[in-house]
């Protein structure tokens, strides 16, 4: 007998429709699964016979079964086939009724008890659910908060193959109410690092601000214990709180990571990353047999901070540079192509030298100048120009450390960079363009956006001629006046903002040659 279950794969962060097709004649005893698998499905023939069985179901073991994931050409990968492949068995051998698997999608892994375990990417197949009104998902019990943060949809869980069994046969089955995600959103607290806590680097953290104000890169230089960690782990604190829309974009992709938030399943704060030194290229930009989201990923909407820059292989440097430009990720294979989003906000750290005190006025450098160069040759100037901000942030004085007053909290800054990031959103209406940050505006926009008087135009040509800037700093220093414009209330650029969006920019020639 012939049955047809609709299920779900991951392609990228988007999740594609599949078909599970089962056909049980006579014949040789045989359970075959095609239609490309990869390991974990084949292995789904092991989990689904012990499945039924355990769960005092009939599995066909004298009769031939094959199951056929279409469309054949896409590959399919992991253990969420389980449940519509035992579904589809147990349809084929009526013991569920056909009519009842008709407008449902499941996913969900089975262990050998019949219990159904939580998959990677709910939130992705729920999205392509609610593209179909017809349809309503079945998921494992700990996917729920996750895939019914999307509206619109009908979701149940089950947390066993006799629940599912239930669901089709049409009984009563209670349902846990729906989480809201505007609710979860209102009751996120700020984070438990603030910048109260940072005594004196009132110039670093007034860089961040104008960073997090304008979506802008940031790279911090100084010598070790200077606060470069402390304060890009604070940065979150002040960017603007997540919408829903965002928050569920961040969540879709830490979803098919199998990373949670957990229990509320929904991210609810702007991601942190900070991966080490010896990370690769798969792993900062994403990839591998089975492309996976990176770090850059992982961090879209939120902060990727790579402290001790010089330390990241060159190599791995270099690819993050199409990321930070696009801010998505192109990962191109042989069978397909596949884009991941990759919005963040770069944070680098780094000193100024191996030792580290390169400059430092309490304790000498114990490197030689071509030492020092060679460290600092390590980052390329494309690198370096796609960085907006570069800011030196030097050791603490020992008077600061003991001052007992705390400093301006991540409250305070964040209020201006809301009303600073506000100001952006309705200069982008005024002229119809879709509501976005500083550092994302385009080379033609910035006519309309960023204009300048005589003076400001020529204090900033000025720079740019003696500090041998390229175009690509030219409009990022632009950008960065426009933010600082933005923070202090004012329409129109100065050249007090030129000025200082070019003292941004000056170490890049000082340091870097």
């Amino acid at each position: 007998m012939l049955a047809v279950v609709e299920s779900a794969t991951l392609f990228g962060i988007d999740a594609l429709p599949i078909k599970v097709e089962i056909n049980v004649a006579t014949g040789m005893p045989v359970f075959t699964i095609v239609g490309l698998p990869d390991a974990a499905v084949q292995e789904s023939r092991e989990r689904v016979r012990a499945a039924i069985r355990n769960s005092n179901l009939r599995f066909p073991s004298d009769r031939a079964t094959v199951v056929n994931l279409a469309p054949a050409d896409v590959r399919k990968a992991g253990p969420a086939f389980d449940l519509p492949i035992a579904m589809a068995v147990l349809a084929a051998t009526e013991q569920v009724p056909i009519s009842g698997l008709t407008g449902c999608l499941l996913i969900g892994e089975l262990g050998l008890d019949g219990s159904v375990r939580a998959v990677p990417g709910s939130l992705s197949v729920a999205m392509a659910v609610r593209k179909r009104e017809d349809l309503k998902l079945i998921v494992p019990w700990e996917n729920y908060a996750e895939a019914a943060l999307v509206d619109g949809i009908k979701v149940i869980p089950v947390k066993t193959l006799l629940d599912a069994v239930q669901v089709i046969r049409g009984d009563t089955y209670v349902i846990p109410p729906r989480p809201d995600p505007e609710e979860l959103l209102s009751r996120a607290l700020l984070l438990h690092v603030d910048y109260a806590d940072v005594k004196g680097n009132l110039a670093a953290k007034r860089a961040l601000e104008i960073a997090a104000a304008g979506g802008h890169n940031l790279l911090m230089v100084g010598p070790p214990g200077s606060g470069k960690t402390m304060l890009a782990r604070r940065m979150p604190g002040i960017l603007p709180p997540m919408s829903v829309e965002e928050a569920l974009d961040v969540t879709r992709i830490h979803s098919i990571s199998s990373i949670t938030a957990g229990g509320t399943r929904l991210m609810v704060h702007r991601p942190f990353r900070s991966p080490h030194h010896t990370v690769s290229h798969a792993g900062l930009t994403g990839g591998g047999s089975i492309p996976r989201p990176g770090e850059v990923s992982l961090a879209h909407r939120g902060v990727l901070f790579l402290d001790e820059l010089p330390e990241f292989h060159r190599d791995v440097l270099e690819v993050m540079r199409q990321p930070l430009e696009d801010g998505q990720v192109t990962i191109a294979r042989a069978a397909a192509t596949l884009t991941y989003p990759a919005r963040c906000s770069l944070i680098a750290a780094m000193n100024p030298c191996p030792c580290g005190y390169h400059g430092d006025r309490l304790r000498p450098c114990t490197c030689t100048r071509s030492t020092v160069e060679a460290y600092l040759r390590r980052l390329s100037g494309p690198l370096l120009d796609r960085i907006d901000i570069h800011m030196e942030v030097p050791r603490i004085p020992h008077t600061d450390l003991m001052k007992s007053v705390p400093g301006e909290s991540s409250a305070e800054i964040r209020e201006r960079v809301v009303a600073a990031r506000n100001r952006q959103h309705a200069r982008c209406l005024s002229f119809g363009w879709e509501p976005r940050a500083n550092s994302l505006l385009m080379p033609k926009e910035m006519g309309s956006a960023c204009p300048l008087t005589p003076g400001c135009k020529e204090l900033l040509g000025n720079a740019v001629q003696r500090l041998n800037l390229s175009a690509r700093a030219h409009d990022r220093i632009l950008k960065v006046a426009r933010t600082i414009a933005d923070l202090a209330s004012e329409e129109s650029i100065s050249e007090s903002h030129i000025a200082e969006a070019v003292q941004y920019r000056s170490m890049d020639r000082r340091l870097f040659g």
